[in-house]
């Protein structure tokens, strides 16, 4: 008789755990599909050239344009007067032809200028999809990464609704390490 029972309880452990966790895919219908946005800033960078004028002050400055410029003005002013008024125009043409002929000489360049600015450039992201689902009557929402459609791939898990019981000791049981200590008293450890 024990070996009957023995034997019925070891097969029926073995066939629970064969049998425990039983898992296969099923369809559940999709309600509704809500995507989930997030406002990101990825900035970027705007460059634009601007002609600018440059002054340069250098002390290399070249007195050719000066020099040239009072020759020129000087002989354009001898021309205009006569006697002592032609000396007066002389010295005067001379002083603006210097003067001319310097800021020719010596222009103040232009150059390219490169201006840079960064520039905020706001995009919409679609961080993932709240989907709420139906299956066997009852409803669901899970997020996902995409948008799955109509209908939705549900892995269904059956597990056996089974509540293991600890096996409880005996009444009087003490274990060894409690005997021959303290009053005897009943004690209970579970």
């Amino acid at each position: 008789m024990r070996k009957l029972i023995l034997s019925s309880v070891v097969m029926m452990a073995a066939s629970q755990s064969a049998f425990a966790d039983a898992e296969y895919i099923d369809r559940a219908r999709v309600l509704s599909v809500a995507p989930q946005v997030q406002q990101i800033n990825q900035p970027r960078q705007e460059c634009r050239t601007e002609y600018v004028r440059e002054s340069v002050y250098e002390s290399n400055r070249s007195n050719t344009g000066a020099i040239v410029g009072g020759v020129a003005g000087g002989l354009l002013g001898s021309t205009i007067g006569r006697g002592n008024g032609r000396i007066a125009a002389a010295a005067v043409g001379a002083g603006v032809g210097a003067i001319v002929g310097d800021r020719v000489g010596n222009q103040n360049a232009y150059g390219n200028v490169e201006q840079c600015v960064m520039v905020d450039q706001w995009q919409t992201v679609t961080t993932g999809y709240v989907v709420n689902y139906e299956y066997q009557g009852r409803q669901y929402s899970t997020l996902m990464d995409r948008d799955p459609g109509p209908v939705l791939d549900v892995t269904v898990l059956v597990r056996p609704n089974v509540v293991q019981i600890q096996p409880m000791p005996a009444p009087g049981y003490r274990p060894a390490a409690m005997r021959g200590h303290g009053p005897r008293q009943h004690r209970q450890y579970w």
